[in-house]
């Protein structure tokens, strides 16, 4: 009996036991897994605050109150340290949604709304939209932007998009609209070159033909001061031909030739122009890209930190806490890696927009001086017309003068002098 009450009690005491290691083990399990939380989020805290990123978050919270971020900053907004919970799959709309700015405070923007406790919780306005991997302004939210050189409807103000081309196959960079441009007022120029030539052909065969009228013998018979007025007409065109021979000459090297070897190497200077604003644009082009790559990256470590983070509150894997930390730090690398694209990216813009400020001022200052070049030629071209008609003038002063003396009766007297036959009349026969 003693036996019988005795072993009741030992059972009992080894299943208190049993069941007090077994609690033990279980608080000890609880109290690591607890302790390994607080670990990964320690760690995550040593990463997320370490001096290089408290640097960097310093300097964008400057670029932000400098109004340059891409994204309003939520009030006391920080780097989360543990991102919410998230139906697996599901991307935050500011990832798919998100286009490189002009500030690197995108990346601040996108690891802030990362950590935002509410996924169904709109985000903020997109402030900027690319085109062609050109940042600008979005429409909807377009601060006002004062022009570089107001009123003068400058080169660098109004050329920076793309405009579709005429078949609307394509699009034509602002730039290259700009290089057509200078190209075909060297075209012009070279066009009017050659009707300058042409009309020192026609003075010059006009010169040779008065040449050769004047030598022509038709009316040399004409006697008296007409004759002499007729003459002078003859030689007056001989002069005159002269004027026209000088004007040609005239033409050739104070128009023609000028306008002709006006800057011979332009086309040169505009392919080398052409091919260096093209090369950055492509270095443009191929940032855009590397941002684009970055965002997708980080998309996806953020997308793998959700469903690992899942996994460790319905305790699916042993290893969720293990795989959260590398989760973790492959997602904050990938913000850093977008980071210094979107850094990389903003660089290659601002060289891009310098070089495009400074080469399109310079067009303009060479068609201002193509321009101002062919006026002072062409007014060169009127006052040689000028003088040439003056010059023509002079040769028909003469024979004007020769007109004024012409006297019929005193012609009649000379000729009559020269081949009279006799003064005496004919009188009546006598019978």
């Amino acid at each position: 009996m003693a036996r019988g009450c005795a072993s009741p009690r030992a059972s009992s005491s080894r299943c208190c036991r049993s069941r007090t290691a077994a609690g033990g083990k279980a608080r000890r399990r609880t109290d690591s897994a607890a302790g390994s939380r607080r670990a990964t989020c320690s760690c995550w805290r040593s990463l997320e605050w370490s001096p290089l990123r408290r640097e960097r978050k310093a300097r964008l919270l400057s670029f932000h109150r400098a109004g340059k971020a891409t994204c309003p900053l939520r009030a006391g907004a920080t780097m989360s340290t543990r991102p919410p919970m998230r139906p697996p799959g599901s991307v935050p709309a500011v990832l798919l949604g998100f286009q490189p700015a002009l500030a690197l405070t995108g990346a601040l923007c996108l690891q802030q709304n990362l950590g935002s406790s509410s996924p169904s919780k709109k985000q903020s306005k997109e402030n900027t939209i690319t085109i062609n991997c050109v940042t600008f302004p979005h429409p909807d939210t377009m601060p006002e932007q004062q022009l570089l050189k107001p009123t003068e409807w400058s080169y660098c103000d109004y050329f920076w998009a793309d405009k579709k081309d005429s078949q609307g196959n394509g699009t034509v960079a602002g730039f290259e609209l700009l290089l057509q441009k200078q190209l075909k007022g060297k075209q012009m120029q070279k066009e009017m070159s050659e009707f300058i030539r042409e009309r020192i052909k026609i003075e010059e065969e006009y010169a040779k033909n008065l040449a050769k009228l004047s030598q022509n013998s038709l009316a040399a018979q004409e006697e008296g001061s007409l004759g002499e007025a007729w003459a002078q007409v003859k030689k007056s065109l001989a002069d005159e031909a002269e004027v026209h021979l000088k004007f040609s000459a005239k033409l050739h090297s104070e128009v023609e030739k000028p306008l002709m070897n006006f800057r011979e190497n332009f086309k040169k200077d505009m392919k080398k122009c052409d091919h260096h604003i093209a090369d950055l644009r492509k270095q443009l082009a191929s940032r855009y890209a590397a941002v684009e790559k970055a965002r997708k990256a980080l998309t996806e470590r953020q997308r793998d930190l959700e469903m690992k983070t899942q996994q460790l509150e319905i305790k699916l894997s042993n290893k969720t806490e293990e795989d959260i930390k590398k989760a973790r730090r492959k997602s904050t690398q990938a913000g850093d890696d977008l980071m210094r694209c979107v850094d990389l990216y903003n660089q290659a813009q601002s060289k891009w927009f310098e070089e495009m400020v400074t080469t399109t001022l310079e067009l303009e200052r060479l068609e201002v001086e193509r321009v101002e070049m062919i006026r002072q030629h062409l007014c060169q071209y009127t006052q040689l017309r000028h003088e040439t008609d003056m010059f023509n003038q002079s040769t028909v002063e003469p024979v004007d003068q020769l007109l004024r003396k012409v006297d019929p009766a005193k012609d009649r007297e000379l000729w009559v002098r020269e081949h009279k036959t006799g003064n005496i009349r004919p009188v009546d026969m006598e019978i």
